[in-house]
C-alpha cells in the first residue's frame, strides 16, 4: 500500500500496514464516538443505543457495516484528504470511436455543463438508451479538469459490466474497480468504479460522483448508503443520478424544481421498448413444483431454444429456482445448457459471464438480474409477474433487458400471472407511455 491509496478513504488501522500507520498518527480518529445513550460509528455514520451493541469487555460495536470489517469503540480510523494528485493529461484520455444521436448528444452536453455546476443532477432514460455513451463527454471533462470520479452501482453485476467498457472508452487513465467480490488490487485512480456499499470507504473524495441504477435494491431508501453517497463527494462536487425507473422520492424533487432532470425516451438504436406479453396462467406454481411447465409455457421456451436465443426466466422465490430449471431442462433438451443463479450464489458473477459467452445458454434468476446486465439476442419470461416481488418497475427493468443491441433491436418479454395484478398494469403503462414519447421525439 501506497501513501496515496489513503487519500480520500476511510480505512480501519487494520487496513493499513503498521510500518505506514507509523507516519499517519495525525490522520488517525475514533471509529466511534458515545453520544448519551448511542453510539455513533464514524464510518457508516449510524447511531445505535448503546445497550444492542454492547461488548463483553465493555466496549461496542456497529452491526451495521460489519461486512466492511468490524468496527468497535476501541479501533481507529484513518483519512488523508483527497489532494486530486494526478498527473496532467496532455491529450484526452477519451478513446472511444462512437457517435451519439441528435437527442443523446442533448442529454450529454447538459451533463458536460454538470461538472462545472455543482448540485445534483437526474439523467432519467429508458433501458437501452445509452446512459454510459451519454456521460462519456462530461467524464473526458473532468478528467482533463484533474477532478477524481466515481461510478458507483448498487450493484455488483452493473459494476463488472461498466469496467471494462470505461476501460474500453478510457485507455488514457487507469479506472479501479472496488466490490466485495473483486480480486483486482486498489489503486489510487482518478477514475473508481465501485458498488454504493464501498462508498462507506470514502470521505470528502469526489469531484464528479455518478450513481447508476440509483432506485435499485440495496440503495434505494437506504438511509446509510445515502449519507455515505453525500459524504463521499467534496462539498463543491457534482452528482448525477442514472436510472430508467426514478423513484416518487426523486420525482416530487424534480418537480419540486430541487433536482435537475435531463429525460430521454429512446433507446439509442431509435427503436422502441418491447411491450410485453401477459398470460393468465393460474396453475403455473403447482405445475412447476410438480416437475412440469404449463403447456404455453413450454412451447414459448422451446421455440425460443429451436430459434438458439438466450434467454431469462425470473422467478418470485428462490425455493423455485430449482424445480423451475429442471422443468426448463426437460422442455428444451440437455443439448441447451442452463443454470441457476441468486445473489449470494458465490459463481453468480462466472454464470452471468458465462451466458454472455455463449457457455450457457439460459439462467433461471431471481430479480438480481432485473437490471444493469446486457445479453446480445436476449428473451425474458417472468413467472409470477404478478407477485409482490416484482414491483412495477422491477417488471419495467426486466423487460429493458430484452431488444438493447443493434442486431436484434426487438424481442420477446413475457408475464405469466394469477391474475393481471396492479404492478404488472403500471409496468405496462410505464412502457407504453415511453414508446409513446420515444414514437414523438422519433417523429420529430
Amino acid at each position: 500500500m501506497e501513501l496515496a491509496d489513503l487519500y480520500g478513504r476511510v480505512l480501519l488501522e487494520e487496513e493499513i500496514p503498521a510500518d505506514l500507520r507509523v507516519l499517519l498518527k495525525d490522520a488517525a480518529y475514533p471509529a466511534m464516538v458515545e453520544q448519551g445513550n448511542y453510539i455513533k460509528c464514524q464510518r457508516c455514520l449510524s447511531k445505535i443505543p448503546k445497550h444492542e451493541v454492547i461488548l463483553p469487555n465493555g466496549g461496542y460495536y456497529c452491526p451495521e457495516c460489519i461486512l466492511l470489517g468490524r468496527v468497535t469503540s476501541t479501533a481507529q480510523l484513518y483519512h488523508l484528504p483527497e489532494p486530486n494528485s494526478f498527473p496532467p493529461m496532455q491529450h484526452s484520455p477519451l478513446s472511444w470511436q462512437g457517435s451519439l444521436a441528435p437527442w443523446q448528444e442533448e442529454s450529454s452536453a447538459q451533463m458536460k455543463k454538470a461538472v462545472d455546476r455543482p448540485g445534483e443532477y437526474l439523467l432519467w432514460a429508458v433501458t437501452g438508451a445509452g446512459k454510459t455513451e451519454m456521460l462519456f463527454a462530461a467524464l473526458e471533462k473532468a478528467l482533463l479538469q484533474g477532478k477524481r470520479i466515481c461510478l458507483a452501482s448498487p450493484r455488483v453485476d452493473v459494476c463488472n459490466e461498466l469496467y471494462p467498457r470505461i476501460c474500453a472508452a478510457f485507455t488514457g487513465c487507469l479506472p479501479v474497480l472496488l466490490h466485495g467480490h473483486s480480486s483486482l488490487p486498489y489503486h489510487y485512480s482518478q477514475l473508481t468504479i465501485c458498488t454504493t456499499h464501498q462508498l462507506l470507504r470514502f470521505k470528502e473524495a469526489f469531484d464528479v460522483l455518478v450513481i447508476d441504477e440509483v432506485d435499485a435494491f440495496p440503495f434505494a431508501n437506504n438511509q446509510i448508503l445515502e449519507q455515505a453517497a453525500q459524504r463521499a463527494r467534496k462539498k463543491q462536487s457534482t452528482m448525477v443520478y442514472l436510472t430508467a425507473t426514478p423513484s416518487a422520492q426523486l420525482l416530487k424533487r424534480v418537480k419540486q424544481h430541487q433536482l435537475a432532470v435531463s429525460y430521454l425516451p429512446l433507446r439509442f438504436h431509435q427503436h422502441l421498448l418491447p411491450l410485453p406479453r401477459v398470460f393468465l396462467q393460474g396453475s403455473w406454481e403447482k405445475k412447476i413444483t410438480g416437475g412440469i411447465l404449463p403447456r404455453k409455457v413450454g412451447r414459448l421456451l422451446r421455440a425460443w431454444s429451436q430459434e438458439k436465443l438466450p434467454f431469462l426466466v425470473f422467478v418470485p422465490q428462490i425455493k423455485l429456482l430449482q424445480p423451475t430449471l429442471q422443468a426448463v431442462a426437460a422442455v428444451v433438451g440437455p443439448k441447451y445448457q442452463g443454470t441457476t443463479v441468486f445473489s449470494a450464489d458465490p459463481a453468480r458473477i462466472d454464470k452471468v459471464q458465462a451466458l454472455r459467452s455463449h457457455q450457457l445458454n439460459y439462467l433461471v434468476t431471481t430479480t438480481i438480474l432485473e437490471r444493469g446486465v446486457t445479453f446480445p439476442r436476449l428473451n425474458v419470461m417472468v413467472l409470477g409477474a404478478d407477485q409482490p416481488t416484482f414491483s412495477a418497475a422491477a417488471l419495467v427493468q426486466i423487460a429493458g433487458r430484452v431488444g438493447r443491441d443493434q442486431e436484434r433491436p426487438n424481442g420477446d418479454v413475457v408475464f405469466i400471472c394469477s391474475d393481471p395484478a396492479k404492478n404488472v398494469k403500471m409496468a405496462l403503462h410505464q412502457i407504453n407511455e415511453m414508446n409513446y414519447k420515444g414514437m414523438k421525439l422519433l417523429n420529430g
